[in-house]
């Protein structure tokens, strides 16, 4: 595939962010509370009437995002071509599984981003067995901070109009629904050098 020049990069960056206000928000951008773990008997019960959790239940980790918790991704560690972070404590696991040739399952709480657009977070388990428990958030990014336009598990679709879960289905069993050139995935429509000229222009402040 031929690489895009530095400035068709620089459209492609500014298209990812005007894109969004053509999608309809499907989650929200929540209340501006941060992530959190949530107690056992709110994962567990959620959408459903007349639950009453038991006082001695163990708190079930969990991670709800908000816009306020997506970061620069310049701020996240970088494997190969992409970033990755985790809000539970749970980084140094997640790191071991992404730079497994192997591959392994993902702990709860990890966030993995190519762009700043878009992100992928593990949830709970159980919390949708379809996509093994990942969430996935098309983004809206600026100097400001950070809006989620669409977040789920199966109907997540990107800036193109892809369904993220189709895609990452395609990956093999053992990469836990990640994508990379070598998962299994159908390739990406643009070459690294754009990927990378998206990544270096996250427009939100750095820590």
């Amino acid at each position: 595939m031929q690489r895009l020049a530095g400035d068709t990069a620089a459209i492609w960056a500014a298209s990812f962010g005007l894109a969004a206000v053509g999608f309809v928000a499907c989650g929200g951008a929540g209340d501006g509370s941060s992530a959190r773990t949530l107690p056992a008997e709110t994962a567990s019960s959620a959408g459903s009437e007349g639950t009453v959790a038991s006082s001695t239940a163990r708190p079930t980790e969990d991670l709800e995002m908000t816009g306020a918790d997506f970061v620069n991704i310049n701020a996240m560690t970088k494997v190969r071509g992409f970033f990755i972070d985790n809000r539970l404590g749970h980084l140094d696991d997640a790191l071991v599984v992404a730079r497994s040739e192997d591959g392994g399952v993902y702990p709860v709480g990890t966030i993995i981003q190519l762009v700043p657009q878009e992100a992928m977070v593990k949830r709970r388990k159980g919390w949708s067995p379809a996509t093994k428990d990942w969430e996935f958030f098309f983004l809206e990014v600026s100097a400001e901070g950070t809006t989620i336009v669409t977040r789920g598990a199966v109907d997540t679709v990107n800036r193109f109009g892809g369904n993220c879960a189709a895609c990452h289905a395609l990956a093999d069993p053992q990469f836990d629904f990640v994508c990379e050139d070598d998962h299994g995935c159908e390739p990406l429509p643009v070459g690294d050098d754009v990927i990378a000229a998206i990544q270096a222009a996250d427009p939100r402040p750095l820590p």
